[in-house]
């Protein structure tokens, strides 16, 4: 049997612990300009919010439950005083990001993730379909040479295969982007959403805010249509779905064709959900 020498042994334990606990940034390195011209990473930070008093970083990614969780940080940050004030969150998006040095000592990191299918879906519906100011922008991304009703989901998919128009909004740009680190200590999934509750609350001692039921650009609380194809459907024409508190299954809103287009654009995406999660919770793999 080798004999233990902890003065020599207790120091390497030490500094192995060390090396593992040094949060590396995924887009730093690309570009060897000062950090501050890094778009890539400048973008990433300014959506890792700060959790101040549990030293925890959050990465918010847009139609992953971030209204719900932005909700839940500003109240354990001392901003609002219950989830009656949530529409808070909206005019302050980027209040809580993370300074560099903040970044570099949370002690805990956490972001949810979505099947990229699924959340491609769920901006349509909820921007596209709903008029929203989204739909405006998209439209200026066309240089206005498309009407609203020209959008359907479709139409939309195959845009997506112009990164200019891919990567024009947060509520559809890549899930990877908002990423600020190379590894979090818990990667969620949407698909999954009691794990995050129980595993935020053991982890860091906060309790979610549950606002879905508050907002009008979710799923939750709809009825959903699986008897048909919806990809061709006039966006009006899904609008009075909506309006009726229907809408169409996301597996309704594709086709053979338009699952491979949406593999191909969001192929990083899908490699980090499969990675990170289940895949039993990805639409198509």
């Amino acid at each position: 049997m080798v004999a233990f020498h902890p003065t020599i042994e207790l120091p390497i334990l030490w500094f192995i612990r060390k090396i593992k606990m040094i949060r590396f940034f995924r887009y730093s390195n690309e570009s060897y300009n000062n950090l501050n011209q890094n778009s890539k990473h400048k973008f990433a930070q300014s959506h890792a919010l700060n959790i101040f008093g549990k030293e925890a970083i959050y990465s918010f990614i847009p139609k992953n439950a971030c209204s719900t969780l932005r909700t839940t940080i500003a109240y354990a940050n001392g901003c609002i005083r219950d989830k009656s004030d949530f529409n808070w969150i909206h005019k302050n998006n980027h209040t809580f990001s993370a300074t560099l040095s903040e970044l570099a000592r949370a002690k805990y990191t956490f972001t949810i993730l979505r099947c990229p299918f699924a959340r491609l879906v769920s901006a349509y519906l909820d921007k596209i379909v709903s008029r929203d100011t989204v739909a405006w922008n998209y439209i200026d991304l066309h240089n206005r040479k498309i009407d609203i009703e020209d959008i359907t989901f479709d139409f939309f998919v195959r845009s997506m295969s112009k990164p200019n128009i891919r990567d024009g909004d947060i509520h559809w740009r890549p899930q990877i982007d908002f990423l600020v680190y190379e590894e979090y200590d818990d990667y969620f999934c949407l698909e999954n959403f009691s794990k995050v509750e129980t595993v935020l609350r053991d982890r860091i001692g906060i309790d979610i805010i549950d606002v879905r039921p508050l907002t009008s650009h979710t799923s939750y609380g709809f009825n959903l249509i699986d008897d048909n194809d919806f990809s061709n459907i006039k966006p009006f024409e899904l609008l009075k779905y909506k309006l009726n508190r229907a809408l169409p299954h996301p597996k309704n809103m594709y086709n053979d064709e338009l699952i491979e287009l949406t593999k191909k654009a969001y192929s990083d995406d899908i490699s980090l959900y499969q990675s990170k999660i289940d895949r039993k919770t990805l639409m198509y793999s």
